[in-house]
């Protein structure tokens, strides 16, 4: 079967998003196509389809939205490596969607080296029912101090025999110097895979980087496959990276704010991207550093990969004394996920889940307490909220299990008759598990209306959808699509 590799000069360079791009482009060809990375490091996660065993997995969030490019439920084979960052030096594994352990970064390199047989069988799975694969690497083939046992980038590619195109961000600057120093240090098997290049992230006119494009040729000797220009359709799409939280601009002066601290070990944030999009909603990511604005009228605790640890770092940002002024000036308060255990009065990991076993006093603005253990839940789920009959679909991923008055009077009523989530007795804090919240129109509409902002009440998947078709018309446009079909092996397909 057929497959590409788009590999990148760095991470953040764009590979995500054209890789999702292209998988657009080749479904409305009318090709079965299918995403795969080796191995991803994201705490960005989504749950996939169910395995042949009932179980639901979970994968990397860039891998699910370019499932839905291909127009295909997500699968575990997408994506069979998965680190989520617990620390600065430690991640949980994730293997074929289930939690294996977590790792230090040192033992970690011992580990994955074993893990290229699950990487290729997945890979080879999804060979089997495509026509086509695309393949995205990770971080940038040129740092070789990780190519010893490495699976994402050339270690996969060679085993694999899978071509690579390699991308330069040239909105970073130095983009001649990225590719060209790649094929400089890359040894000859590596600098051999590669059979392209494209210019990603361009603003102006396209003819004035002409000579750079022919001067990063003579250089290398590898083909130009293209030159991809600034896509602003690509901010609509959910992101990976917690970079971008922190390059993130104010919004212009809006009606509602919506404000979201930027916890160290911050976790599927992009539930809020649905709220980006909002007319009527300006919503602000607080880093650390900074207070919560006093002026905000709801502030949102996020997901967390590790929920103790963001909870001492929340007291050490002073956000917890902010949060406590915002609720007795009237504001509102909603946790998702690890935020929702931070609002209860405790939080205890007695088997170490997260790190070091401990406990700790939570917020305490809900009367409910946390305890971390167990299987970790994974699931889809769906209902509507508590307050009335408008529906919401969305997931949970989260180990713990959480008890208390609280949770009689429940934010979300499941579409088997039971509660979910805890709303305190004023209403202006609630709690729960489910992620993507805010997708479903009618559910964020319902959830705006006590703030007084007025919502669209588009479904976010659409508007997703329809960023998708944008994108993979412009690289219908600027990339030699029928180039990068040959080099995938595609006959007559393109």
């Amino acid at each position: 079967m057929a497959a590409l590799m788009i590999q990148g000069c760095g991470s953040d360079v764009g590979k995500s998003v054209l890789v999702a791009g292209l998988c657009r482009v080749f479904a409305n060809r009318g090709l079965t196509v299918r995403p795969f990375k080796p191995q991803n490091m994201s705490n960005n996660a989504a749950v996939t389809a169910p395995d042949a065993e009932g179980r639901y997995g979970e994968i990397g969030r860039a891998q699910a939205l370019q499932a839905l490019a291909c127009r295909t439920p997500a699968t575990v084979d997408m994506n069979p490596v998965l680190l989520k960052p617990q620390s600065d030096v430690g991640a949980q594994l994730v293997v074929r969607g289930q939690v294996e352990a977590s790792y230090q970064a040192m033992a970690y390199q011992d580990r994955k080296a074993a893990l290229l047989d699950v990487v290729l069988d997945s890979f080879q799975r999804l060979e089997a029912e495509a026509d086509l694969v695309i393949v995205e690497g990770a971080g940038s083939p040129a740092e070789v101090n990780l190519r010893r046992g490495d699976i994402a980038n050339m270690g996969f590619a060679l085993a694999a025999d899978v071509p690579v195109v390699l991308v330069g961000d040239i909105d970073r600057g130095h983009v001649i110097a990225a590719l060209a120093g790649a094929h400089l240090v890359l040894d000859a098997a590596d600098r051999g895979m590669i059979r392209g290049f494209i210019i990603n992230k361009f603003r102006g006119d396209p003819a004035l980087f002409d000579d750079g494009r022919s001067e990063i040729v003579r250089r290398t000797g590898w083909p130009d496959m293209g030159l991809v220009p600034w896509l602003a359709a690509a901010r609509r799409l959910p992101a990976e990276d917690a970079v971008v939280l922190e390059r993130a601009r104010p919004g212009e002066d809006r009606r509602v704010k919506i404000a979201v601290p930027m916890f160290a070990h911050i976790a599927n944030f992009d539930d809020f991207d649905p709220l980006q999009a909002e007319p009527a909603v300006d919503l602000v990511f607080i880093p650390p550093g900074r207070p919560l604005p006093g002026d905000a009228d709801l502030v949102i605790l996020p997901g967390s990969k590790a929920t103790l640890a963001d909870l001492a770092f929340v007291r050490s940002q002073g956000w917890d004394i902010d949060l406590a002024g915002h609720v007795r000036r009237g504001g509102r308060v909603l946790g998702v996920c690890g935020g929702f255990q931070m609002l209860g009065r405790t939080v205890a990991d007695p088997d170490g889940i997260e790190g070091a076993p401990g406990s700790a006093l939570g917020l305490g603005l809900l009367d409910v307490e946390t305890v971390l253990g167990g299987d970790k839940i994974l699931r889809p789920c769906g209902g509507r909220l508590a307050s009335g009959t408008a529906r919401y679909r969305g997931f949970e991923m989260h180990v713990g299990r959480t008890q208390g008055p609280d949770l009689a009077h429940p934010l979300l009523l499941r579409d088997d008759g039971n509660g979910e989530g805890a709303v305190s007795a004023d209403g202006r804090i609630a709690g729960c598990y489910v992620h993507r919240l805010f997708d479903d129109g009618e559910a964020r509409a319902a959830l705006l209306a006590p703030l007084g902002a007025a919502s669209t009440g588009a479904d976010h998947e659409t508007a997703v959808d329809a960023a998708l078709d944008e994108i993979a018309a412009a690289l219908e446009r600027c990339l030699d699509i029928e180039a990068l079909a040959a080099l995938a092996g595609l006959k007559g397909a393109a």
